[in-house]
């Protein structure tokens, strides 16, 4: 709020403020709240629609989906629709990203971030191929296949052995390499 010292020595722009920002203040008080703008393009979404976004996976596994998937049905998924990137055996191929490989590279100067050796946690695997892959055709996997496929890229990373099926029963059983590798920054 303002405090007027001396009324009359203040420059008239000064005065002006003053004035405005007591009448703003005092209106704000007594002045109902504003119902909020619309522009009347589109509509509310359903809750079928909010469901078919709201996939995320959390560490502690709230959000899984429904199905199973062994490592022998994710090679052949992961044959079929991840190897042309991703390489045969997790390698890369061409300019794509290695999912397999790279432990004990993190600390070095060319760090191989993948499946075994960056990733925390066994949800943020899941959930990113189940959100964005495969490249050209995101989400069009089935629950069952992107519970193969992740089955199948632990196993490449020598996580899981081949008789492995990742279900939510078996979700809390996969130890990730590197999930003692992030904390929480405490700096201001």
């Amino acid at each position: 709020m303002w405090k007027c010292l001396n009324p009359g020595r203040l420059p008239k722009a000064c005065v002006a403020l003053a004035l405005a920002l007591g009448a703003t203040a005092a209106t704000a008080q007594t002045k109902p709240a504003e119902t909020p703008q619309r522009y009347d393009i589109g509509r509310a979404a359903t809750a079928q629609e909010i469901a078919g976004w709201d996939i995320d996976v959390r560490p502690d596994g709230q959000g899984l989906p429904p199905g199973a998937g062994a490592v022998k049905a994710g090679e052949a998924v992961y044959m079929a629709k991840c190897a042309a990137c991703h390489g045969e055996f997790g390698e890369s191929a061409g300019r794509w990203p290695q999912v397999a490989g790279g432990q004990g590279s993190l600390k070095s100067a060319d760090p191989v971030k993948t499946v075994g050796s960056y990733f925390a946690h066994l949800s943020t695997v899941i959930d990113y191929v189940r959100r964005a892959m495969p490249f050209g055709d995101a989400q069009s996997l089935a629950n069952d296949e992107v519970y193969a496929v992740v089955a199948y890229m632990l196993f490449l990373n020598d996580i899981v052995d081949e008789n492995f099926v990742l279900s939510k029963g078996t979700f809390a059983k996969v130890k990730m390499p590197n999930s003692s590798g992030f904390y929480d920054d405490d700096r201001e």
